[in-house]
């Protein structure tokens, strides 16, 4: 219908058959420089019609020829170096001096064997090491995988993509599939993919500062330049890695990946190491500070060790730096770091089914801190489906009728049903002058889909509406004689867009057409069309008209203005006020708004209708339960903005929204106030966005802000969640994001950050469980050395240190116990009450006071029970069952640190049920997490057969346990489960008590 060719185009390049891909060199892909070089040569060069683009075959080829547009990377890391990375941990290390230090204990007890004396045939203490150190590593290195997987199918989701011409078609590809010869379709908001030769631009201006350092946006004209210039210098080429503030544009693909400006000083380009987030620091801190702990209690025991019995022997030396190496392997939760990464892997795949696309793993632990959430108003709070059901004239008002992009419909009067009462002519008239002007100043375009009666479209949807409005009523075929020459873009702050067009079929006179906000545009007309005559507008046509956009944007109406100015001349030099050059050349006419843009005339308005979406009104309802505000930031007209915000439950009935204009007004002092009160902000420009979210920060809030436009990208990168749209949002913006909105939906938003609460939950689970699982096992080392005697570990008489549990049983304790019940409540279902608590500040640890007593309190009870089913299988100590005294010494020890061994394990898998909530009983939703039972499952089985096989006996110093054994080491061990019940019972009454008095 309107043909939207952009103003100052080359002629267009003869039909040239597409070339072998073999016909062009990687290596020079053009003999000269593009930018001394006719466009229309530069598409001869490589052999491709600017008016239809490569075929989608041709494009292949070239791929195939020049590679991805992409720069190069770092080679990968070899898989084997990747494996041989999980022993650089200095816990391996501690563990290989345990090692080292076994085999001379072998050796030297070999050496000092007596003839006829049994002695292990092999190490076996040092060879269980090593191959409990190969299965970690092997574990570490599986996770890491999964890890590295996730993250590559995110970065998938989130790749860049370009608007290229192809096979005649407008469409959208992956940036790293763009190929020199392609035609780049350059928009506001896109970031330019490779290097290229400008054959068209309206009102271009880019922002090199990446590259050139260059602060102002570039204005880019196609003129071939006269003579070599500088790279800042060169206004006809466009620049991989740069981005498009303003205007449109059109250019061929001269250099792609490291063949671009980019490519040239990419080897100056460091590869940035990924930084720790602040849970993973955390964590670091943690494992550090038990580290410290640990050597101390060693450093102590040993200390006292030497002062009250001495080291009589070498022996007694060796055994005492065991006791060191088991008090080290007890403290340190070797899969920790691999299970929180795993762990965030899978939250963050689990978010991306639900169409929210987080791009780095450490967006996660603030998602959950959210307290307040700015979002834009269409398409994510509404549908986005824009139609156009009103247009109010000078002399009356129409309905179409019909709903979203299908130009399906008609023209009826307001308030009769379809069929009757006729528009008049006037009216009528001015409908079809207010729709073209809507519809000639417009970068929209509708197209029909793959489907039958579907339709896709291309722009933006409240654009299109005009399109499918035009259509409907036929008013496209009004205005087929018109053809665009020139245009003004539309910009966040002059909230309009003009074009300039031809008249075909009236000797080639220019009109310009224009649409904007209705206030706005307004304020630029002199006169008014009213019944098919034009006259001057008075002081009581402005308030009839502005009445009318109050009434409708009560009515949930978004409002745009059209109106038009005859230039009557074919030449634009010849507009009154237009400044040209030397050469007789019109300067940008986007410079020169102010010539094009006066004495307009009036034709009428159009109420757009976009349905709140059904799902938000729950979605702002939870946000509040979850102590988060819901905040509208948008540029419609105030009353519209309050109507949909109270309708969504985001203000009362009645509520105001504040204006940009008025947030102008205000002080800081004045601005802080009204950000904390106020929810609702109309008109505003993105500065705006910017200083809210600085304020609602300097408030103390985390803030999630949403942005589609370029504009909106400072807003998003500095908001503490930047959230860009998936479907209408600009490549600059999403590259500033956090996260990306598949869906473009403010129910996402909600949903990622319940999601993130329960990532979050299940992370201090897991580190609950680790962490009191670890301190149980150093307590069971350290007490059952101090009090050896005590609990008849040693016999009266004995010299030298007796362990209570072996170094290679802690390490199998901490394999078995760690890795699958720690990766299983990663994934434990969210609680109910999830979205019922006040969002967690970033500044409270993730390990408070009260989780470490918990944790404390938890390896108290796990060291206490432990060694008191120890003690009952050794003569001497506090519960010895009488029948042990039958056995020597050496065989109870066995049997009792098999006790030990089993009852510690299994306390730690009770453990891993009391873990799944501080407050909530064990016992809700006991069954909920079929993963954590597997792991359960999984764990007994590989204990009983470290207690049954006979090889696993020797290697692990274990024995057979009887029955009555195993009722002992469930008993003892299931203690642990009665004490956290009874401690959670003894706080949910205090906390009830607290909130009685409250």
């Amino acid at each position: 219908m309107v043909d939207h060719q952009l103003d100052q185009s080359p002629s267009h390049a003869p039909q040239a058959q597409p070339a072998e891909a073999g016909d062009l060199h990687a290596s020079a892909i053009l003999d000269t420089d593009p930018s001394l070089t006719d466009a229309s040569d530069v598409a001869k060069a490589l052999h491709v019609d600017p008016a239809v683009g490569l075929s989608s075959q041709e494009a292949k080829r070239r791929k195939e020829k020049f590679g991805p547009n992409q720069l190069a990377s770092a080679p990968p890391v070899p898989k084997w170096k990747k494996f041989l990375a999980q022993f650089r941990d200095p816990l391996v290390y501690l563990l290989l001096v345990a090692t080292a230090i076994s085999l001379v204990a072998w050796f030297i007890e070999r050496a000092n064997a007596q003839p006829g004396s049994s002695t292990e045939a092999l190490p076996f203490d040092a060879i269980v090491i090593v191959l409990i150190l190969i299965v970690n590593a092997v574990l570490g290195y599986i996770q890491e995988a999964k890890a590295e997987q996730a993250v590559a199918a995110l970065a998938s989701m989130t790749a860049p993509q370009t608007s290229v011409l192809r096979d005649g078609q407008v469409m959208r590809i992956d940036t790293s599939d763009v190929v020199p010869g392609d035609i780049l379709i350059l928009g506001e908001g896109d970031s330019v993919s490779a290097d290229g030769r400008l054959l068209a631009a309206a009102s271009l201006r880019i922002a090199e500062a990446s590259l050139t350092g260059e602060s102002v946006p570039v204005a880019k004209k196609p003129e071939t330049l006269d003579s070599a210039k500088a790279l800042g210098d060169r206004m006809n080429m466009v620049f991989n890695g740069t981005s498009v503030t303003q205007g449109t544009g059109r250019a061929i693909v001269t250099g792609t990946g490291m063949d671009t400006q980019v490519g040239k000083i990419a080897d100056m380009l460091s590869q940035t190491e990924d930084e720790q987030t602040p849970l993973q620091k955390e964590m670091a801190h943690v494992s550090k500070v038990l580290g410290i702990a640990v050597c101390i209690i060693a450093a102590v025991v040993l200390a006292a060790l030497a002062i009250m019995e001495g080291f009589h022997s070498v022996d007694d030396v060796i055994e005492s730096l065991l006791l060191a190496v088991s008090l080290a392997v007890a403290a340190v939760p070797e899969g920790l770091a691999a299970i929180l990464t795993v762990v965030l892997a899978l939250g963050v795949q689990r978010m991306a089914k639900h169409h929210a696309i987080v791009k780095k793993l450490s967006s996660v632990e603030t998602l959950g801190s959210a307290s307040v959430i700015c979002s834009d108003k269409t398409g994510t709070l509404t549908r986005n489906e824009m139609t156009v059901e009103r247009v109010v004239t000078p002399s009356g008002e129409v309905q179409l009728t019909g709903t979203g992009y299908a130009p399906e419909g008609r023209m009826i009067a307001v308030g009769a049903a379809d069929g009757d009462l006729e528009v008049p002519a006037d009216i009528r008239a001015e409908v079809y002058a207010t729709l073209g002007a809507g519809a000639m100043a417009n970068d929209g375009e509708l197209r029909e889909g793959d489907k039958p009666g579907t339709w896709d479209i291309v722009g933006d949807p409240t654009e299109v509406s005009l399109i499918v409005a035009a259509r409907k009523t036929k008013t496209d075929r009004r205005f087929e004689n018109f053809q665009r020459v020139g245009e003004v873009p539309f910009t966040s702050e002059r909230k309009r867009m003009s074009i300039v067009a031809k008249d075909n079929a009236d000797s080639g006179k220019l009109t310009v057409f224009a649409k904007g906000a209705p206030d706005v545009l307004l304020s630029y007309c002199t006169r008014i069309a009213v019944g098919g005559a034009v006259r001057p507008i008075t002081e009581g046509d402005r308030q009839e008209i502005l009445h009318q956009v109050e009434r409708l944007s009560n009515e949930a109406y978004r409002t745009l203005g059209e109106a038009y100015r005859p230039l009557d001349t074919p030449s634009i030099a010849d507009v009154p006020g237009m400044i040209s050059n030397a050469a007789g050349e019109v300067l940008d006419i986007a410079d020169q708004s102010d010539a094009l843009e006066r004495d307009m005339i009036w034709t009428g308005m159009v109420g757009i209708i976009d349905p709140p979406r059904t799902e938000v009104r729950d979605s702002v309802a939870e946000a509040h339960r979850a102590g988060i505000r819901t905040v509208m930031i948008t540029g419609d007209h105030p009353l519209t903005a309050a109507r949909i915000a109270s309708d969504l439950g985001i203000i009362d009935k009645g509520g105001k929204a504040l204006t940009g204009d008025q947030l102008d007004a205000m002080d800081q002092q004045s601005f802080d106030k009204a950000t904390s009160e106020v929810s609702v902000y109309a008109r505003v420009a993105p500065e705006h966005k910017l200083k809210i979210v600085d304020s609602l920060q300097r408030q103390g809030n985390i803030v999630a802000m949403t942005g589609d436009g370029v504009n909106d990208a400072p807003a998003v990168k500095t908001a503490d969640i930047g959230v860009a749209m998936g479907i209408t949002g600009t490549e600059v913006t999403k590259e500033s994001a956090k996260m990306i909105l598949a869906d473009d939906n403010f129910s996402t938003i909600v949903a990622a950050v319940r999601e993130g609460r329960g990532i979050f939950d299940n992370i201090r689970k897991f580190l609950r469980y680790l962490l009191s699982s670890n301190v149980g096992e150093v307590f069971t080392v350290f007490f059952g050395v101090v009090l050896a005697g005590f609990l008849g570990i040693t016999q009266p008489g004995s010299a030298g240190v007796t362990v209570p549990l072996l170094a290679t049983q802690l390490l199998w304790i901490n394999l078995l116990t760690d890795a699958a019940p720690a990766l299983a409540m990663g994934v434990d279902p969210q609680t109910e009450d999830v979205m019922n608590r006040k969002p967690r500040k970033l500044t409270d640890r993730v390990i408070d006071r009260s989780m470490w007593g918990d944790i404390v309190f938890i390896g108290v009870i796990m060291a206490a029970v432990t060694l008191i089913g120890m003690d009952m299988h050794l003569s001497g100590g506090l519960f010895t069952d009488r029948s042990v005294n039958a056995i020597g010494h050496d065989a109870q020890m066995v049997e009792a640190r098999t006790m030990g061994f089993t009852i510690l394990v299994f306390a730690q898998l009770f453990n891993a049920l009391a873990s799944r909530s501080a407050r909530q009983s064990a016992f809700v939703g006991l069954f909920s997490n079929g993963w954590l039972w597997g792991a359960i499952a999984l764990s007994v089985v590989l204990q009983l057969a470290v207690i049954y096989l006979p090889f696993l006996n020797t290697a692990f110093g274990t024995t057979p346990l009887s029955g009555g054994a195993w009722l002992e080491c469930i008993g003892l061990a299931a203690i642990v489960l009665v004490a956290s019940e009874l401690r959670k019972l003894v706080l949910r009454a205090v906390e009830r008590g607290k909130e009685s008095v409250k």
